[in-house]
């Protein structure tokens, strides 16, 4: 019990995170169980909790997109429907064209977007980036477009950014 609050003093984690912790270390592996049926009674240890804070974090201080944001809880070991009502609860009414705008000036920072996205392997670049930040493909061909205009062939990249990203 006292290896678990310390793990959990130090970072938030999911049930099965902290399952897996507790296992490697637990003298008695039927005491994990109750290990964490205790924290969970306690209120130290709730998967909706973490990932909807999870969520709202990481849209918040990364800018990171919805779908970003789902696959790391996911890598976090998050149930597929907690995270992805966690990420629905996160992103309602955010403006995702918004968002991909400020992620392209902070990671663009002090450079001439106009100027840079006409150079083709520089647009492939940042459509990679808005991909992998989780921003959906039409969007984010959206936001480029206003900046240059072969983004129209981005387009064929967006069918196949998410075979690439899986």
């Amino acid at each position: 019990m006292s290896y678990a609050a310390r793990t959990l003093a130090s970072r938030a984690q999911s049930v099965s995170e902290l399952r897996d912790k507790l296992r490697r270390k637990a003298a008695h592996r039927e005491d994990i169980d109750d290990v964490l049926r205790r924290l969970k009674d306690a209120g130290f240890v709730n998967d909706q909790r973490f990932a909807e804070s999870f969520a709202a974090w990481r849209r918040e201080n990364q800018g990171l997109g919805k779908t970003r944001v789902v696959r790391d809880l996911l890598t976090r070991r998050v149930a597929p429907a907690v995270a992805a009502k966690a990420a629905d609860a996160a992103f309602a009414g955010v403006d995702e064209i918004q968002m991909i705008e400020q992620f392209l000036a902070r990671k663009f920072r002090g450079k001439n977007l106009r100027v840079l996205l006409k150079e083709e392997k520089h647009l492939a670049s940042a459509f990679r980036k808005l991909r992998g930040a989780g921003f959906s493909p039409g969007n984010a061909i959206r936001v480029l477009k206003r900046y240059a205009a072969e983004a129209d062939r981005l387009e064929e990249l967006g069918d196949e950014a998410p075979e690439q990203q899986e």
